[in-house]
């Protein structure tokens, strides 16, 4: 059985923001689950590294477009690492092997007389790199970003998109699992009631991007080929490509669902290949009520809190919080608390009291017992239910039901009070704490997919490696099996008090806030001038500095 799982590939232009962190946990957990239940899986992310934004940010920046999308991808791919996210590959559509591959896909819409020549006229949106007419326009600005488009008049190249609205409208009504949540299918649907327009997919004026084949002075549109990452990262066209293709799911947030239904669609169908069997398109993460957004300077840096709270602190939040496929709101304040409440004082309290118990009263060893058919039952049961909930991309209700499990283990703890039990009926106590730790065993499995630090640690200190999604189903754990030394799984962070009222009234006016210098560079013709990129909670913000005869950059990175 192999799965075959995609994250969209994020435009490197400014740092990774937390809806990029939360598009990647979602895919993670996914696939870690389909590795549990013993699928060949094949899960891709990367960056999307060519188009005028690129171009133009790196020209306002002093440096060349691939020394930015070196140093972006990198921060792309270190988020990644941090939070536990297990990719199969990390593709940047500048490698040469994708070049290869558009090559090869242009040319043969070329032969297919899919592609001709034609005049482009309508509005641009260089941060969406989107063609939009004036109809789709939102008050003269780009739907998606709210910012001025641009008026392009252009002779250029066209696919002949148009013709393939009927095939697509028939496979999306046929199979309404190809494109969820229905909503979302519904908007598609309403839109491809009107005529479907040939896409223009070149661009001139500017040199960022791969060229069409045989055009010289033009540049393939930046969609076609960010789209075509996902045949490259299939190895396109060799053996791996026939193994794993198609896509079992393609995973996208909302802005881009016509990319993916309707042009990336008509792209497979020209080129006579299977289409994937799922789209699936997840909310925004919202802050303060806006969409978190590079464009419009709403972010947050989602290091920040992973190293604040923990990588899966963070992870749980966001799986938890938000209903897959719809809209979440992110607050600080709510991490915590569910941080305080459910992580620490329901699962890690579980497992804290269970393991610190067995070392202190039976040795570190998992002491004689009879299973609890009852409990064992219902374990099986959340594994059952988790795992339909899992095939069925239903994420918050998934988790929700594995931490109900931990409360059922800390209620059946705090039942059987085996601290009052060892003393007198050590058999019963015995009896409690061989199911407690089986338990524990099976929320180390059924927690994988979701926190996979701590699901480790718990597996760690009990001695077993998490394999197979079935160890959830059974009391394996047998008497005599050693422990390790009890650790904490997580703990509380409270909120930073707030200062004492300063009297100096001008002072009182200074935003003071302490960030992490990530990049440092002199800047060009000034020994003192520094430029910094500061990491903060809200994102990253460059500034000029005039420390340069005291530090060197090399000195700056990573101070605070």
């Amino acid at each position: 059985m192999k799965f075959f799982i995609t994250t969209a590939i994020d435009y490197p232009t400014s740092s990774p923001h937390l809806g990029h962190a939360y598009e990647k946990i979602c895919a993670d957990a996914i696939a870690r689950f389909w590795r549990l239940r013993g699928a060949k899986v094949h899960f891709s992310t990367g960056t999307d590294e060519h188009g005028l934004k690129i171009q133009r940010t790196a020209e306002r920046e002093g440096k060349t477009p691939q020394e930015l999308v070196d140093e972006r991808s990198s921060e792309f791919r270190r988020m990644c690492e941090e939070l536990g996210i297990s990719y199969d590959d990390f593709i940047r559509t500048t490698e040469e092997r994708h070049l290869k591959v558009v090559e090869e896909l242009v040319r043969k819409l070329q032969e297919k007389g899919e592609i001709y020549r034609g005049r482009y006229e309508g509005f641009y949106c260089t941060e969406c790199e989107t063609y939009y007419s004036q109809e789709e326009l939102v008050e003269g600005k780009c739907p998606v970003h709210g910012i001025k488009t641009e008026w392009v008049s252009e002779e250029g190249y066209f696919f002949k998109m148009g013709k393939y609205r009927e095939r697509i409208l028939e496979h999306l009504k046929n199979h309404p699992e190809f494109l969820e949540p229905e909503g979302r299918r519904n908007e598609i649907l309403r839109r491809l009631e009107e005529p479907l327009r040939d896409l223009c997919i070149s661009r001139s004026g500017f040199s960022w991007g791969i060229p069409l084949p045989g055009l010289e002075g033009y540049i393939l549109y930046v969609w076609v080929d960010a789209l075509m990452n996902y045949l490259t990262t299939a190895g396109y066209p060799g053996k791996t490509f026939e193994e794993i293709w198609p896509p079992d799911l393609h995973l996208i947030g909302k802005d881009i669902s016509w990319h993916h239904s309707v042009i990336w669609t008509s792209l497979l169908l020209a080129l006579d290949l299977p289409l994937p069997k799922k789209i699936f398109v997840h909310g925004f993460i919202t802050y303060k009520g806006e969409k978190l957004s590079k464009s419009r300077g709403v972010t947050l840096d989602p290091l920040h809190f992973a190293r604040t709270y923990s990588p899966d602190a963070l992870r749980y939040f966001l799986l938890r919080e938000v209903s897959f496929g719809q809209d979440g709101s992110f607050s600080e304040e709510a991490l915590r608390t569910r941080l305080k409440e459910e992580l620490v004082g329901n699962l890690g309290n579980f497992v804290h009291r269970v393991l610190t118990f067995t070392w202190n009263h039976f040795e570190g060893k998992v002491p004689e017992g009879k299973v609890d058919p009852s409990l064992e039952r219902e374990v099986a049961s959340c594994a059952e239910e988790t795992g339909r909930l899992m095939e069925g991309l239903r994420l918050h209700q998934a988790l929700e039901r594995v931490m109900l499990l931990a409360k059922t283990g800390n209620e059946y703890f705090q039942g059987k009070r085996p601290w009052e039990a060892i003393k007198v009926r050590r058999g019963e106590a015995a009896d409690c704490l061989f199911n407690s730790l089986n338990l524990v065993k099976c929320l180390s499995i059924l927690l994988f997919p979701f926190l996979p630090f701590t699901s480790q640690k718990m597996a760690h200190m009990l001695g077993v490696e998490v394999k197979e999604w079935k160890q959830a189903y059974t009391f394996d754990l047998k008497p005599g099996h050693p422990i390790e030394k009890p650790e904490i799984l997580f703990r509380v962070v409270e909120a930073e008090p707030a200062g004492s009222t300063l009297r100096a009234e001008e002072f009182e006016k200074v935003d003071l806030r302490v960030a992490e210098v990530v990049r440092a560079e002199r800047v060009q013709g000034s020994e003192k001038m520094v430029r910094l990129e500061l990491r903060l909670p809200e994102g990253n913000r460059t500034v000029m500095a005039g420390i340069g005869k005291s530090y060197s950059p090399e000195e700056l990175v990573g101070k605070r």
